[in-house]
């Protein structure tokens, strides 16, 4: 099954999408990767939606990816003795360490590492930011704060504090046995929530041990303020709109979107933007235009994979709103403008042999108009550097490790297929015409061209380019 579109769609799992029927339906309407949400799963579930997934990736025969988002830490406030309260803007409001049921001058934070980390000056956002309020005064047991908007706050509502670094690691007690239970079973992704600094990802590296690579969740001014640094120690980004629409000015979002697009694809990272792209479709069978525009910007953009969320996960449409981002996505990427504009943020490849081959390939390709580049990648690597140049032609992905043709599925452009590796150089350029032409990629007259790493079977040695004509039995032809 081949898709239109270079860009990947990245589809969450939940109530309305569990089941294995749903799951070859939303494959099949345009799903290369789905996302299984640790905060609403639970280890029985969760291996329940692996299995399925991998059932519909032996009846579909491709390789389909999987991808665990941690729930990352979350900061509640306690309860009420009358379940809420309503607060007046001006007044005085405290949080502090007594257990004791909340009222409309207190209310209990379970969490010592706020009471000690919050200075005078720093806001906490309740509820989503529908509340908020300023420091005016802490001792490291209570904060007494001045409520600037909103009145209404309730049991257990998160706290967000976008001027505060926490002195805690992204992984609770809970993600580490979710990280645990979800690498035992294969996933290909692990999203980290709520990572402030680069040294959030060490733990996590050190317990996957490479068992699946990592995707950072860009959600905190803390993790923007120190963007390069978590590129390099990542092997994916995400921009979470959704709590960094909160946690900074909404109007900040679009260009930080935009700035960690570009700063992921000059790195050559994956990058997916993520939340409320269709919100609409929820409960309705139709988004709204500024929904459509808003994915389309994306695409545009060059991201490698949009998300769709409770959309798919819990809304009435899922099935729909996949069917919907593909169709917008096929759209754009169909406009006159769409390449020139992917030209324009293309960067300069690095002074590496690999990534001047790569370059190379996109060059002579869509110079001559070649039906396709051909990647041989047994770590992911090769087809990664194919992808970060954005090539106007198809890119096929082909790996004897299935781990890696499902991890490169979250991957823009790259058509992956598991294949045997090639005894020598000749079988190499027969089984990339071969599969080309199996592939629906060239007819038999048109060329190619391969990358790979000479010697066979050297990960990360990309030197060798080749074009090749696809014969009239699908072979190479001289």
């Amino acid at each position: 099954m081949r898709r239109s579109r270079k860009v990947k769609i990245l589809a969450t799992l939940g109530p309305a999408s569990s089941e294995e029927p749903k799951i070859r339906e939303l494959f099949e309407a345009g799903a290369d990767v789905f996302r299984i949400n640790m905060s609403h799963a639970d280890h029985k579930l969760m291996r329940t939606l692996v299995s399925r997934i991998r059932n519909v990736e032996k009846e579909v025969g491709r390789p389909i990816g999987i991808l665990a988002d941690l729930q990352g830490p979350k900061l509640r406030v306690g309860t009420f003795a009358e379940g809420a309260v309503e607060l007046e803007p001006g007044q005085t409001f405290t949080f502090d360490d007594n257990p004791a049921p909340g009222d409309t001058t207190r209310v209990h934070l379970p969490h010592p590492e706020i009471l000690s980390s919050v200075e005078a000056g720093h806001r906490l956002l309740v509820d989503d930011g529908r509340l908020h309020l300023v420091c005016e005064e802490t001792d490291g047991r209570s904060i007494r704060t001045r409520v600037v908007t909103g009145r209404r706050i309730s049991d257990r509502k998160g706290v967000s504090l976008p001027d505060t670094d926490l002195p805690v690691g992204a992984l609770t007690d809970k993600d580490r046995s979710d990280l645990e239970a979800v690498l035992e079973t294969g996933v290909n992704w692990v999203a980290l929530s709520f990572i402030q600094r680069p040294e959030d990802l060490a733990e996590v590296r050190k317990i996957a041990r490479g068992r699946a690579l990592l995707l950072s969740k860009i959600e905190k001014p803390q993790a923007v303020a120190r963007l390069a640094e978590i590129i390099e120690l990542s092997d994916a980004l995400m921009v979470a709109r959704g709590d960094l629409g909160v946690e900074m000015p909404l109007e900040s979002v679009p260009g930080i979107q935009k700035q960690i697009t570009r700063a992921a694809r000059k790195a050559g990272k994956p990058v997916v933007i993520a939340t409320q792209m269709l919100e609409s479709m929820i409960s309705a069978p139709v988004p709204t235009r500024a929904e459509v525009s808003d994915v389309s910007i994306a695409v545009f953009e060059g991201a490698d994979a949009i998300m769709l969320s409770a959309e798919s996960a819990a809304g009435q449409y899922p099935v729909e709103a996949v069917q919907m981002m593909n169709a917008i996505a096929e759209q754009v990427e169909r406009d006159p403008l769409y390449p020139g504009i992917i030209h324009a943020q293309r960067s300069e490849p690095e002074a590496t042999g690999a990534d001047v081959i790569s370059a190379g390939a996109r060059q002579i390709a869509e110079t001559l108009n070649l039906s396709a580049i051909v990647t041989y990648t047994s770590s992911g690597t090769t087809g990664l550097r194919a992808a970060r140049e954005r090539p106007l032609v198809p890119i096929i992905a082909l790996s004897p490790v299935p781990d890696t043709a499902r991890r490169l599925s979250l991957v823009w452009g790259t058509h992956c297929v598991i294949s045997p590796d090639a005894v020598d150089l000749d079988d190499m350029v027969d089984r990339a015409c071969r599969i080309a032409y199996e592939e629906e990629f060239g007819r038999p007259g048109d060329r190619v061209i391969i990358t790979a790493g000479v010697p066979l079977r050297t990960p990360g040695a990309t030197n060798m380019l080749r074009i090749a004509f696809i014969g009239s039995d699908g072979l190479s032809s001289a």
